[in-house]
């Protein structure tokens, strides 16, 4: 059975966990674990995601990650290429460090984000790692020290944790403290980590009843949510699956896309490949770049190399030209005068 696409978009929260191939240990001392923060660290601050909660355990770890300007795909790509490339040169090993694909659930953010916070944040006592609550607040290894304030760092969002809680700081950690050690009498949670379906309805006794009861729900692997939420997020992903496959079978290309989007500002074609800040061809340019990336499907990487820019001009083009595509009210498809 071919594997299910990523569900992404800008603002979306996702639980990320990523085990050792074989359950193997992908972190084996400090130096290894300060490696892959520093990684993160630099990964969520360059394309402005927010990191909500992480932990990290010897053979996996566990991100709350909510999408910047680059889809979770480009940025865990590059954080677990980078990683297993410096891991493999300093052990001196070859071949694949993580197990397959990374899992990647799309959370409904109102429900789960607090209770997925204290779930990715016990997971260090569980794993016994640290001894009581009073280690891990101390614990350099999860984000739960880091939103107590024993420990700090530049790249975590801390204040949207805390805002759950209370308006004053001091409250909210106090309030939150509570609200994580009260957790640990829940044990292990596996609702929030498997089956869509099961995961939202609270479990197989609660989805028998309902469908006794002709109560039946939407469900799908990669969405923890309600009802609601699953068929919201579902049918904007087919929504723009079904537009990016209407383009590529009308043949449409990033050449018409420039040609399109060149006619529209009156400026030349030429101008999308060359240094320029004039407003115009910048304007142009994040167009072109966020319809490619967006509506064609096109790798930023991709992109890049075609208009001759960097990546991460691409990644800062693709927002701004959202920015301006829905503030100026313009759809490809009207730009390219091709009914979608």
């Amino acid at each position: 059975m071919p594997r299910q696409a990523r569900i992404d978009a800008p603002g979306a929260l996702h639980h990320i966990i990523a085990r050792g191939i074989e359950r193997g240990r992908i972190f084996r001392d400090d130096q290894d674990r300060n490696d892959f923060i520093l990684r993160l660290g630099q990964l969520v601050q360059e394309s402005q995601t927010q990191c909500l909660a992480w932990a990290l355990i010897p053979n996996h770890f566990h991100l709350l990650l909510k999408t910047g300007n680059v889809p979770i795909a480009t940025l865990m790509r590059r954080l677990l290429t980078g990683y297993a490339i410096n891991h493999n040169r300093r052990y001196r090993r070859s071949g694949h460090l993580f197990q397959n694909r990374y899992k990647s659930i799309l959370c409904q953010q109102d429900i789960y984000l607090k209770e997925l916070v204290r779930y990715i944040h016990l997971n260090p006592l569980r794993a016994g790692l640290v001894a009581n609550m009073e280690a891990l607040d101390r614990y350099h290894f999860a984000g739960h020290g880091y939103i107590m304030g024993k420990i700090n760092n530049t790249w975590q969002s801390i204040n949207e944790v805390l805002s759950y809680f209370s308006e004053d700081k001091t409250d909210a950690r106090r309030k939150y403290r509570k609200y994580v050690t009260k957790g640990l009498e829940a044990g292990r949670q596996p609702s929030l980590t498997g089956g869509g379906l099961i995961r939202s309805a609270g479990g197989w006794e609660a989805v028998r009843s309902q469908r006794k009861a002709g109560v039946f729900q939407k469900s799908d692997e990669r969405i923890l949510g309600d009802d609601d939420f699953v068929k919201t997020v579902l049918s904007a992903a087919q929504e723009e699956l079904n537009n990016r496959y209407s383009l590529v079978a009308k043949g449409v290309q990033l050449d018409d896309i420039v040609a399109a989007v060149s006619c529209l500002l009156s400026i030349p074609r030429s101008a999308m490949t060359e240094p320029s800040k004039e407003r115009t061809v910048v304007k142009g340019r994040s167009l072109v770049c966020y319809w490619a990336v967006r509506e064609l499907g096109m790798s930023m990487t991709a992109v890049a190399e075609a208009l001759k820019v960097g990546v991460s001009t691409v990644s800062n083009a693709v927002k701004k030209g959202e920015t301006i595509a829905n503030g100026e009210g313009l759809l490809l498809g009207d730009v390219l005068n091709v009914k979608i």
